[in-house]
This record gives C-alpha cells, sequence and structure tokens, in this order.
C-alpha cells in the first residue's frame, strides 16, 4: 500500500510540475506605448484632492489680484488648517494643493526674496506661515502636500526679464527645501497681461513656450522632489483636461503629443479633453474645477456652492473617465472652509459611499470565450479577485473577448466600474455591457477607452449576469478589474 501510494504521490507531483511549466511557457503580453511611470501610476491611485485658493484675493473680492495689493489686506481671523484637514479627509480626498502665490505674487509663506508676503500683513504680527502650517498637517494627517506658484507676477517690477525668472527658481528652491516632500507642483496657463509690475502699471507679454526655459526649471525641481508630477497645460507629468467645468471628454486617452503644446496656447482644449489614441507619451488629464462659480471665496457666492448631486456628477465624469480631480474649496475671511461647502462635501461623499458600497462582482465566477494560452495567469477569474496586478488577456493576435459575470442570484445594478491593466499601456478603443434579461442578452451601455478607470452609471436593472464585450483595441485588452454596483 506505501509503494502505490508513493507512486501516485510521484504522479500528482509531475502533472502539477508539467502543468506549471506550462503556463510559464506562456509569454506576457507586450507592451503598447507609451507606458506611465512609477510616478503617474501612483498619482492614478490617488483620483481626487483638494485646490485651496486663498490669498489677498480672498480679502479684496477679485479673482485675479493686480498685484498692488497691500499685504495688511490678508488677515484671516480665525484661521484654523486642522479644520480644512478634518473636511478634506472627510471627504475622501487624498491630497492639497495649496495656492502659495497666485498672480497677484503675495506669498503665503515669508520669502526671503520679496517684502509682497505674509512677513508684512497684520496677520500674526507678520509672524505667520501659511505653506508650513498646511504642509506640516498634511504630512501629520497622512494627506499629500502639493504647491501652486503661479508663474506669473504681477506684483514684480522685472517680471518679463530674465531675473524674475531667477527669482522664480529660488522660490521653488525655497518651497522644496522647506516643505517638502511635495507630491504634484501645478503651473497655470495665465501668463503675461496687465499688471502693477512695481508701479509701472502697464500691459506685458512674453512668450511662453521660452522666457521660463521649462526644461531646466523641472529639471531643478526634480532633482530637489524625484518623485513629484508637474501639471500644466502639456505635463509633463500630468495635463489640464481642457476646461474648468468637471469633466473629462467620453473617449479619454491618456496619451498625448505635446512637443507643440505649452501653456496660454489657445485651440488645443478639445485635443486636451479627449487625448490622443497614437500621442507619443502618456500624459493623463486631471480635471479641475471650483465648488463655488470662483476659485476664491466670495460671500456672495454663499449661497452657489455646488450641490452634493452635482459634485457626485463630477466624480462620475472626471475620475470615473480615467482621469484624477483636483476640487476647489476655498477658505473664506475667517480662514475656514464655510459651512455651506462643507456640508455639500459631506453629502458628496454620502452619495459616493452608498453607491459604491457593495462591489456584487467581488469573487463573483467569472468566464470568457478566450483568455490567453488557456493560462490561469490571464483568466477571466483575475478581474474579479480584488487584486489590481492580475488582470484577463487575450492572445497577441486577438483584440475582441467577452467575460461573463455571474452574480449570485438577481441583483439590481446601476453602475459598472472597469480599468485595464495601464502597466503595459492603455488599449481598449470600444466596449458594450449587457446584461442578461428575459432569455437573453440586453445591451444597456456602450463606451469607447476604459484607461485607469471606467465608471459606467446605467438605469437601474435587475439581472443575474452582466456581460463585458470588448469590440475593438489597439492589441489584446488586458482588463484588471470589473465591479459591480
Amino acid at each position: 500500500m506505501k509503494r502505490r501510494f508513493f507512486i501516485v504521490l510521484f504522479l500528482i507531483t509531475v502533472i502539477r510540475v508539467t502543468g506549471a511549466e506550462k503556463e510559464t511557457q506562456v509569454t506576457v503580453p507586450q507592451p503598447v506605448y507609451p507606458l506611465p511611470t512609477d510616478r503617474q501610476l501612483a498619482w492614478h491611485e490617488m483620483e481626487q484632492y483638494a485646490f485651496i485658493h486663498f490669498t489677498t484675493n480672498t480679502f479684496t473680492g477679485k479673482e485675479w489680484g493686480f498685484g498692488d495689493e497691500k499685504e495688511d489686506v490678508f488677515n484671516p481671523s480665525k484661521l484654523d488648517v486642522n479644520q480644512w484637514i478634518k473636511v478634506v479627509k472627510a471627504a475622501g480626498l487624498k491630497a492639497i494643493v495649496l495656492t502659495c502665490k497666485h498672480h497677484d505674487g503675495f506669498c503665503l509663506w515669508p520669502s526671503q526674496y520679496t517684502d509682497h508676503s505674509v512677513k508684512n500683513s497684520k496677520w500674526m504680527g507678520g509672524k505667520g506661515n501659511i505653506v508650513k502650517l498646511v504642509a506640516d498637517a498634511c504630512h501629520q494627517s497622512g494627506l499629500k502636500f502639493g504647491v501652486y506658484l503661479s508663474p506669473w507676477d504681477r506684483n514684480r517690477k522685472d517680471y518679463g526679464s530674465p531675473s524674475y525668472v531667477e527669482y522664480y527658481r529660488n522660490q521653488l528652491r525655497e518651497l522644496f527645501t522647506l516643505y517638502g516632500p511635495v507630491f504634484e507642483m501645478w503651473f497655470d496657463g495665465a501668463n503675461g497681461g496687465d499688471g502693477y509690475y512695481g508701479g509701472a502699471r502697464e500691459k506685458r507679454k512674453i512668450d511662453a513656450s521660452k522666457y521660463y526655459d521649462w526644461p531646466t526649471t523641472l529639471n531643478l525641481v526634480r532633482k530637489m522632489e524625484p518623485n513629484i508630477v508637474f501639471f500644466s497645460d502639456a505635463g509633463p507629468d500630468v495635463r489640464w483636461v481642457g476646461n474648468e467645468s468637471g469633466y473629462a471628454g467620453e473617449t479619454n486617452w491618456g496619451n498625448i503629443t505635446s512637443d507643440s503644446i505649452y501653456a496660454g496656447k489657445s485651440g488645443i482644449e478639445s485635443l486636451l479633453n479627449r487625448g490622443d489614441e497614437d500621442g507619443k507619451s502618456y500624459i493623463p488629464a486631471e480635471v479641475d474645477v471650483s465648488i463655488r462659480p470662483g476659485w476664491f471665496y466670495h460671500a456672495e457666492e454663499d449661497n452657489k456652492v455646488k450641490s452634493p448631486e452635482k459634485l457626485f456628477e463630477i466624480y462620475l465624469s472626471s475620475v470615473g473617465r480615467g482621469s484624477n480631480l483636483i476640487l476647489n474649496i476655498p477658505p473664506d475671511r475667517r480662514g475656514l472652509l464655510h459651512e455651506n461647502d462643507v456640508k455639500s462635501l459631506m453629502g458628496w461623499r454620502k452619495i459616493i459611499d452608498q453607491a459604491f458600497k457593495t462591489n456584487l462582482a467581488l469573487h463573483a465566477q467569472v468566464s470568457s470565450d478566450t483568455h490567453r494560452g488557456n493560462s490561469t495567469l490571464y483568466a477571466g477569474s483575475n478581474v474579479s479577485d480584488g487584486n489590481k496586478d492580475t488582470y484577463w488577456a487575450t492572445a497577441d493576435n486577438i483584440t475582441q473577448g467577452e467575460l461573463i459575470i455571474s452574480l449570485n442570484g438577481e441583483k439590481m445594478i446601476n453602475y459598472i466600474t472597469l480599468q485595464e491593466y495601464i502597466k503595459l499601456g492603455q488599449r481598449v478603443k470600444e466596449f458594450t455591457i449587457s446584461v442578461w434579461a428575459g432569455n437573453s442578452w440586453k445591451e444597456i451601455s456602450k463606451g469607447t477607452t476604459i484607461g485607469y478607470k471606467r465608471i459606467v452609471k446605467v438605469d437601474p436593472i435587475k439581472t443575474d449576469r452582466v456581460k463585458i464585450s470588448i469590440l475593438n483595441a489597439k492589441a489584446s485588452p488586458l482588463i484588471s478589474t470589473i465591479e459591480i454596483y
């Protein structure tokens, strides 16, 4: 009996080893370029964070300060950055990007390179430092910290000359050496125009594509903060989405060719919104939008705060289309996030939590009409295993395929989330979603790109099976996650 047992055990072992060897012979899908960097992948996973616009404009009622505002006008009466942190975290946002200096040139930290800063304001007798307070609070609370430093400066006498570029770089050195780590650097597209300019009160024009010598400036920052992502019209890491209304394109490629795109160039909004299937670089879109009509606090807008429902719509059209959302929440003259903004944010968070409370597809049975090499490494079950690093894939020459998710009985569904394994490149060009209804498949939605994430909202419908059909892709489709709510 012992001999027979050992023979059987030997045969089982041989079969298992042979099976393992067979699976290792299935080749990994070839990359489809361009590919995201590690820092871009980490940025994608953040999904949404807060923008904080706060400067002299908060107290003058302006959106763009002219640059001649007196430092004393900046004087928040009850500033509490911990309140900001508490609200931002409760809203599910992962970071804060602070306007350390807007176009008016007023600095929220006591910069040694200018007198136009908090050090000459009434607030805290000139001893305060907003940047330090926010950076420290973010780092202590687990939020990431980002900086906005406007390249345009309507206060500086030397704006437009080479000396201003060195001034700008000196301030970047201050911010990154004193208040890091910094996850994102935000560069605005506004450059040149009317300004105070040290008393000149004139209009100045610069060539935004050349004046700042961006390669040198970005290299300076990258040396101080290797993992930072740069946002501007054309990246180089993250691009503008082409509008400030809160939506990315229904078709949204992370790819774009940035050679001829630079801050301030007109006529590129549509391209930035949809990306370019054949773009040479991977530069995904960031959706910037304010919770109020303006970017800075204005008391007359207290009753014009976006509703929780509107914020959820923005979430679906930004994060739900493969972009990140940066939502502006401007502090009021007290230095607090206003009660109306807070109420809307908490209502928005409640809607998100309720909508995506239970993933009906988690560990559900999944079948596919084809998968790569008939290997479990690329089987349909990988889309429901809760592991973002496993994925379903087809053979190299197959750019179509179907996945059927079987639910545990009939369920009411309203949202389907799809994610590609973008580490090997964005691929899907067209897909449909169908449900089993009345003994046949009923198509309930169709779309184009998926990318990092696609959230599809459908009319509520009961079903026990959902089919995802990839109709066209640049190469073998790689789907890492399907979630059903």
